[in-house]
């Protein structure tokens, strides 16, 4: 990623180089035919990209003897543009700063030695200096999109993560895309904290790169990174796992194997069954010499949606009966997961409004997965954005609504 980005500058570099200003020597306005000559050659030289051998023939320009303050200026002109085509980048920011300071170039002439210093620096590895020179040339009316990077990486190798963050905070949430952060951009910024080892910034940039370029990878790192957290419950087990299946990390014989079984822990015998049915419908489950096992655990999660179905109508009478919502919450995820949410999720409101949960936080999470699943965006988020819980409730519930934004 960071290479490249860094190759683009070799074009800025001869971009800026040739664009210098060679159309005095060509003309040779006002400049002696002795000191035109070697000039015009250079001038030839540079296009093709012949630094050294366009310094020759300047060096014969400058051993004329009494030469005007205008074929000065001019040999300084070709020696800038010389100097960038070689690569000389000492030469460069020597000759270009020494126009500039003349004030006897202006305009886009200007601009094109601005560029050219900040590139030298940055080539030189001075990345201070070309931070310098590359907002100078973007004060001056500078344009060129490869500058930009140019500036991003000079902060980013100069281990300036504030600026990196700065400079890319306006454009990260652009609703036009074509002016959001690019996902490299954002690269850029997520490995700069990881240099710097700051955790906090590290995450909040990959946060930022599930939502605009969401791919399985940054998933995978934030999962792994939120139950690595202290004090993550090992309770959240099942609720990592729906995650994962939502983000494409999940899939394997073991996944479903796995995730079955922590749902009929969590008393979601229908949720256990549709994850195994998607299971055998997948192929993951089903073969192999795991396949008699595999179907030990099918029939044990149907035998457990047999029973919660046969005795729905009491658990629920006594649901509604209890002094608190836990079996409320319980009885209405199974509903939902059965393809019933117009059932289910009014019972587990129900529930949590009634209280004496013994777990609140978990409830209000298992709300918003609920109504992830029955496809109830909106609502999600604004219930994942209210659970608080400091065991990883809340960095799972975070995650959800990160996930419904991509």
């Amino acid at each position: 990623m960071i290479a490249r980005l860094r190759t683009a500058l070799v074009a800025v570099l001869f971009a800026a180089a040739a664009a210098a200003p060679v159309a005095h020597a060509q003309k040779a306005e006002g400049v002696r035919p002795e000191v035109g000559k070697p000039l015009q050659a250079a001038s030839a030289l540079v296009k093709q990209k012949k630094g050294r051998e366009a310094l020759a023939e300047i060096a014969k320009a400058e051993a004329v003897p009494n030469r005007t303050a205008y074929e000065n200026q001019v040999i300084a002109q070709m020696k800038s543009a010389a100097a960038s085509a070689a690569g000389d980048v000492e030469a460069t920011i020597k000759t270009n700063e020494a126009l500039l300071e003349s004030g006897k170039v202006s305009g886009r002439e200007a601009l094109t030695l601005v560029q050219s210093v900040a590139v030298a620096y940055y080539t030189k590895k001075d990345y201070a200096k070309a931070a310098q020179w590359t907002q100078r040339y973007f004060r001056d009316g500078g344009n060129d999109p490869q500058m930009r990077t140019v500036l991003l990486q000079s902060y980013y190798l100069g281990n300036d993560c504030g600026a990196v963050n700065k400079m890319l905070g306006n454009n990260v949430a652009e609703a036009d895309s074509s002016k959001r952060a690019s996902e490299e951009e954002l690269q850029i910024l997520a490995n700069c904290y990881l240099r710097q080892k700051d955790t906090a910034g590290y995450v909040a940039a990959i946060e930022k790169l599930v939502v605009y370029y969401p791919k399985k990878e940054y998933w995978t790192d934030l999962l792994s990174r939120v139950q690595k957290k202290p004090g993550f419950s090992d309770r959240l087990g099942v609720n990592v796992y729906r995650l994962r299946f939502a983000t494409g990390n999940a899939g394997t014989t073991n996944d479903y194997m796995e995730m079955a079984q922590l749902a009929l822990q969590a008393g979601s015998p229908s949720e256990a069954k549709s994850i195994i049915d998607k299971g055998y419908a997948s192929g993951a489950l089903g073969k192999g010499a795991e396949a008699e096992r595999q179907g030990r655990l099918r029939d044990l999660v149907q035998k457990a949606l047999d029973e919660s179905l046969k005795n729905r109508a009491k658990d629920e009478a006594e649901a509604q009966a209890s002094k608190d919502g836990n079996d409320l919450v319980k009885v209405g995820l199974n509903y939902v997961y059965e393809g019933k949410a117009d059932q289910g999720l009014p019972l587990i409101e129900t529930g949590i409004k009634k209280g004496g949960l013994r777990r609140p936080e978990d409830a209000k999470l298992r709300l918003g997965e609920a109504q992830i699943y029955a496809g109830h965006k909106t609502k999600a988020v604004q219930t994942m954005r209210e659970v608080k819980g400091t065991d990883g409730t809340a960095d799972i519930a975070r995650l959800w609504v990160l996930l419904a934004r991509a």
